[in-house]
């Protein structure tokens, strides 16, 4: 593998083929998270749907916690070692097993265990993994081009949750006859998709392992780099006064991206139960939303560098409030695809803007430490919006209801958002 020194741009390739990571990694969330096995795990797992909500949500809210217990002392850890491609690799691979094992959930009460705790494994994987990812952006290009690299990579990573939607609906579910002579009476041709999901992720994450340069080792052995990792991050949080505007940073986005999470999460789920869209609806829904959002990702990155990052959070959680309201209001399947499209293309801008937001708040030497600490913030309270909607879906009955308690996170974050100081700006 290539080292360098960080002050060292990287080549365009390089750059490619880090953005492409995000292209790959992005049919989990996609295909896994939100739209195609979220949905399965409701209609044809769960004994029905409200059930189904509830136990995903205890699974996303599990996968939280030990995500929050894991990621900042991985990314401390990091800091000494000087290497991030090995940890990623490591995540990432944790991440393609688990997907790939999601064949074996088959329809029925009797695959719950089994599909949810590969489902955490497979999440823990793929979230963990994107501290040393997002770690080496400052690293591969200028701070004046972190906005346009950063969302060309979500951006791209739209894009590739796209194309394995697309793959799932017209290679899969709805071919007929089934590809394979998978039986579809037994959900084969729906539970094969999650193998595509398992390939892809391994063939296209593998160029950044290929082309994208590291940093240099340090020399430390790793138990030594681990004792000066958690040492450090200790002391980075007794001394959070000095971090204090990143600190504010972090529990803003604690708090607001809980929201957007909980979105990805059940938008599947809602499509389904509230409005009786089909999975074949829900991953063309799918579909639709993720060239909004990538077109939203691809375009705000340039906003980002010229207006600042904290403008287009302010902006995006603004506009992602107002289009959520009436998502949540919508009362038939067309006003709900508007209202749905006009509120994705603000997804990506959000995701950009708050990983370019840290990239140029953390401290150089810390930076490892301070993404493990952002991807804390989008974890340690995760569990509290899927347990939100969960358990107000119950008690009222109602999906529509439950999913309005997201409303709270995006406002409260919005508002903390509005104390933090941008450097430079």
């Amino acid at each position: 593998m290539n080292t360098r020194t960080p002050a060292q741009p990287a080549d365009r390739k390089a750059l490619w083929s880090w953005a492409l990571f995000d292209f790959g990694n992005s049919g989990f969330t996609t295909v896994v998270s939100t739209f195609v096995f979220s949905a399965y795990f409701t209609q044809a797992i769960a004994p029905d749907a409200e059930t189904g909500t509830a136990l995903w949500g205890t699974a996303t809210g599990i996968a939280g916690l030990i995500i929050a217990l894991t990621s900042p002392v991985a990314g401390a850890i990091a800091d000494h070692t000087g290497r991030r491609k090995p940890w990623l690799a490591f995540f990432t691979l944790l991440c393609i097993v688990a997907t790939a094992a999601l064949w074996f959930a088959a329809p029925g009460p009797n695959s719950i265990p089994l599909a949810l705790t590969v489902a955490v494994f497979g999440t823990v994987g793929f979230e963990v993994g994107l501290v040393f990812y997002n770690t080496m952006l400052p690293d591969l290009t200028t701070p004046t081009r972190l906005g346009r690299v950063s969302g060309l990579a979500w951006g791209l990573g739209y894009a590739g949750g796209l194309i394995c939607l697309v793959v799932a609906l017209v290679g899969f579910v709805q071919a007929d006859p089934s590809p394979f002579g998978f039986d579809k009476g037994n959900a084969e041709h729906v539970r094969a998709t999650m193998l595509v999901t398992a390939g892809w992720i391994a063939l296209f994450t593998w160029p950044l392992f290929a082309f994208t340069p590291d940093n240099p080792r340090t020399g430390l052995a790793l138990s030594a780099a681990i004792q000066q990792g958690l040492s450090t991050l200790i002391g980075t949080l007794r001394n959070a006064r000095q971090h204090a505007n990143s600190f504010r940073f972090l529990i803003a986005r604690m708090i607001y991206i809980d929201g957007v999470n909980t979105m990805f999460a059940f938008g599947g789920i809602y499509a389904a139960g509230t409005f009786g869209m089909t999975l074949e609806d829900i991953i063309v829904f799918g579909i639709a939303l993720n060239v909004t959002a990538g077109l939203g990702a691809a375009v705000f990155g340039w906003v980002d560098d010229r207006f600042g990052s904290k403008r287009t959070l302010t902006v995006s959680l603004v506009a992602l409030t107002v289009s959520a309201v009436g998502v949540l209001i919508a009362q038939t399947v067309p006003q709900f695809w508007v209202t749905a499209l006009i509120m994705s293309t603000f997804f990506g801008p959000v995701q950009a803007a708050s990983r370019t937001f840290m990239a140029r708040l953390a401290p150089p030497e810390i930076r490892g430490e301070m993404f493990g600490l952002f991807a804390v913030s989008g974890k340690v309270t995760s569990f509290v919006g899927p347990f939100a909607v969960g358990a107000v879906t119950i008690l009222a009955g109602s999906q529509r209801i439950g999913m309005a308690t997201i409303l709270v996170f995006l406002i409260a974050g919005l508002l903390l958002l509005q104390t933090v100081k941008e450097p430079g700006r």
